[in-house]
């Protein structure tokens, strides 16, 4: 059983050597959308996808519209059909509902292609934003690089850290044509 003041002195002791790692540390972040923003072949990849997810959702919404305009058929004359047919058109409707939903999941579910053509058309660019970015940081000796358009938030960064212009430089990106 370890005693209180042998727990303190290892705390004060971890604390001591945390903060003489941390102390040799530099940090710095990108701002990645803006990189992309800057990248004319970005937004004619933004512009394709969304023509492409244009197109499937028209096809969703005419498939929907189908699916309504079957199920409106049915309850208005659903009293006069015999169970058999009744059943024939219930089953004709969820056919039609499985149908939808298949085509949604092949176009936009986790492994659809609107997410395997995003990847396709993005990986160049993503790939030589991360190239420069290591350059950069190598050559600037940081150990660690954060990018703020992602799930990382900082209530405060200062400008000094940013290393968002240095990466659009080391890309030949010409940041005053925005």
């Amino acid at each position: 059983m370890i005693r209180v003041s042998t727990y303190l002195t290892i705390c004060l002791v971890l604390l001591t050597v945390e903060s003489v790692f941390s102390q040799d540390q530099k940090i710095g972040y990108i701002d990645s959308d803006i990189i992309l923003q800057s990248i004319p072949e970005y937004n004619g990849i933004e512009q394709r996808l969304s023509l492409l997810s244009d197109s499937w959702r028209q096809e969703i919404a005419r498939m929907e519209r189908s699916i309504e305009d079957l199920e409106n058929d049915f309850e208005a004359r659903e009293i006069l059909f015999t169970d058999e047919i009744r059943a024939q058109r219930l089953s004709e409707i969820e056919e039609q509902r499985d149908q939808l939903d298949q085509y949604i999941d092949e176009k936009f579910g986790p492994n659809g292609e609107y997410f395997s053509i995003q990847k396709e058309l993005l990986e160049p660019i993503q790939r030589s934003i991360f190239e420069a970015l290591s350059r950069v940081a190598n050559r600037l000796d940081y150990d660690f690089v954060f990018d703020r358009a992602d799930d990382i938030r900082f209530l405060h960064a200062g400008q000094e850290w940013n290393l968002t212009q240095e990466v659009m430089l080391e890309m030949g990106i010409d940041e005053t044509r925005n």
